[in-house]
């Protein structure tokens, strides 16, 4: 059996060129993300491609450019069905309300857990969202209670915040501090949203790479409406995932030091990361991807970056007709 190696090198000093900073084999990478000018060789790739292992291209800030994969979208008629059953309003309502929910539950769970001391209204306010998704009679009335839902999630967001922990008092802010006043986005106006848009654009690709693995078009959803170069089903498989992967690794590199208000940089009206405060962020990332929990419907322990695929699955065999209802994956 042929080993196929993937080897990175440092070719940063001149007086070292083709320095070996890392070796791997194939078949154990998951996926091959590059940033920024990273350049990849033609013997790399079909490696890759012939082990189905996919490809990433994002800018140096984190913007998604595209992938590469190989011949592994070869389940036809799990597309026929997915396309005929997006148009399908009473299919693509059922599965909204189910996602929907989950966001909204996790997004309280994640506040029960974090917060510094919750507020008793806004708990019950979210509960109060999420038994109205499940029983929501239309797509507008879903995002009007998603929007709600958002509103008062990420009106409580900065009591997860841990400024003493987060800054430090020996280290004094100079231009930026993880005040959070709010989520805004395109562009991203303070560190938090900059950690946000950048970790959900990290999560999205990695949906779409699970949508790739199971056979689907990720550009065919049912909640979020097609849009031209939107990967539509990787969003709506995205949102109950939110809080549970993003928005937790976001206060871990916080909290814990990971990215410092030094970490950041203002470009016109918008706050980016420095190459510092990527890479601090990319470690929480990836720590939270490979954090274990216990899928409740087969009582196994699992990675997030796994469950992503488990999820993906789940769906298909919703659209199979094997099982009646897409299982949200949600905590307590």
């Amino acid at each position: 059996m042929r080993t196929s190696y993937l080897v990175c090198y440092d070719i940063s000093d001149e007086k070292r060129l083709r320095k070996v900073f890392q070796a791997m084999r194939a078949y154990e990478t998951c996926q091959v993300n590059l940033f920024g000018n990273a350049q990849i060789s033609t013997q790399a790739v079909q490696a890759l491609c012939e082990a189905e292992v996919p490809i990433c291209y994002f800018s140096m800030g984190g913007w998604f450019y595209g992938i590469t994969t190989g011949l592994n979208e070869r389940n036809v008629f799990l597309r026929r069905r997915q396309f005929r059953l997006a148009e399908e309003d009473c299919f693509a309502l059922r599965l909204a309300r189910c996602l929907v929910e989950g966001k909204v539950r996790n997004q309280r769970t994640l506040l029960q857990r974090n917060h510094i001391e919750p507020k008793r209204n806004t708990l019950a306010a979210l509960k109060e969202m999420a038994d109205r998704a499940e029983s929501a009679t239309a797509l507008d009335e879903l995002l009007g209670i998603e929007g709600n839902a958002a509103r008062l999630y990420f009106g409580d967001f900065a009591g997860m915040i841990k400024p003493d922990q987060a800054e430090g008092d020996s280290h004094p802010v100079d231009s930026f501090s993880f005040d959070f006043e709010g989520r805004n986005r395109r562009p991203p106006r303070d560190p938090i949203n900059a950690l946000l848009s950048l970790g959900y654009s990290l999560l999205a690709k990695d949906l779409m790479v699970a949508c790739y693995a199971v056979g689907f078009d990720p550009y065919v959803g049912y909640y979020h409406q097609p849009r031209f170069g939107r990967p539509a089903l990787a969003l709506d498989l995205m949102e109950p995932m939110r809080p549970l992967i993003v928005d937790s690794a976001v206060l871990t590199a916080v909290n814990t030091g990971m990215v410092s208000p030094r970490d950041f940089t203002r470009v016109a009206q918008s706050v980016a990361l420095t190459p510092t405060g990527r890479k601090g962020f990319f470690r929480a990332y990836e720590m939270r991807m490979d954090t274990l929990v216990t899928h409740p419907l087969f009582d196994y322990r699992v990675s997030y970056r796994r469950l992503l695929e488990i999820q993906a699955r789940l769906l298909a065999r919703v659209l199979d007709g094997e099982i009646a209802e897409y299982p949200v994956f949600t905590t307590r």
